[in-house]
């Protein structure tokens, strides 16, 4: 910087990590700081380092009519600032190089020195900044991409629930037709033979058993009591069918006081606290 800006001016101005020239109003640069002589050095300039003298505009036109259009936009915002008709400019462009990708913002700003009309433009290398916006973009193409394979993924886990539920469907209605088409059939012709208190109390059971596979009572009282234990599930089942204790302890085997013991089990599992709320009615009520 020349003097009569002062010491402290050229300090200042030299400090700065952009390159800052300053350019009289044909686009003639005036002036340029430390960094701007530094890139001319490190970048092969040709002509002093400082490009004091070196119209700027000339440039410009000259980097346009090679075939690099972007320098139009710069173009037309210094003649902007010049005229008066824009306070400030701002603009990133590209500037390759052979072995590097680069980008700088440009800022053009009007200034009066002693009554002289001038422009200050300032390149602000923001190279880092834009491969980090290029980095988070590819980052953020890629999660989309990720996101959109796990809901292809999501979609494909549906359909093959939705059919596995279709299937058990399919599958339970199967059971329960043959249930019905050919086994209770037998079942009632056993009813009809001239069968012992016993046997006819067994063929009952195995009737009810049969009928409770094809309801849906068997299934709510899984899913809502699992830790019932399978003799609990046949003193309920059998319960729900009417039997007394006595009957229960002849057909299962055990002795009363061990099916009034899981009676007060299912009673304590199933919620049932109140001595008022029968256990055969709660059971009927699981249809």
């Amino acid at each position: 910087m020349n003097k009569y800006d002062g010491s402290m001016c050229e300090t200042i101005v030299d400090s700065l990590s952009a390159h800052v020239a300053v350019l009289d109003d044909q686009g003639v640069i005036l002036e340029t700081n430390r960094a701007w002589q530094e890139y001319g050095m490190e970048n092969g300039l040709e002509g002093d380092v400082d490009s004091v003298g070196v119209n700027y505009i000339s440039v410009c036109e000259s980097a346009r009519e090679s075939g690099e259009p972007e320098v139009e936009t710069v173009l037309l915002g210094i003649q902007k600032v010049l005229s008066g008709d824009l306070h400030e400019f701002v603009t990133l462009y590209p500037c390759h190089s052979p072995d590097r990708r680069r980008w700088f913002n440009l800022r053009v700003l009007p200034y009066r020195s002693q009554g002289t009309k001038r422009i200050i433009l300032v390149h602000e290398d923001v190279t880092p900044i834009i491969l980090a916006q290029e980095k988070l973009f590819k980052k953020g193409q890629e999660l989309m991409k990720k996101t959109e394979k796990l809901e292809e993924t999501n979609i494909a886990l549906k359909v093959l629930l939705d059919h596995r539920d279709q299937d058990r469907e399919e599958l339970e209605q199967r059971i329960a037709a043959n249930i019905k088409e050919l086994v209770l059939p037998y079942v009632e012709k056993l009813h009809s033979r001239q069968l012992g208190s016993r046997e006819q109390t067994l063929a009952e059971i195995i009737e009810a058993n049969l009928l409770d596979i094809v309801s849906p009572f068997l299934q709510k009282l899984s899913a809502l009591h699992l830790q019932l234990t399978p003799q609990e599930v046949d003193v309920a089942s059998l319960v729900r069918q009417g039997k007394s204790s006595q009957e229960i302890a002849d057909v299962l085997g055990v002795s009363i006081n061990t099916v009034s013991f899981h009676r007060k089990n299912l009673r304590r599992k199933l919620g049932l606290r109140d001595r008022s709320r029968n256990l055969r009615t709660y059971l009927l009520s699981l249809q």
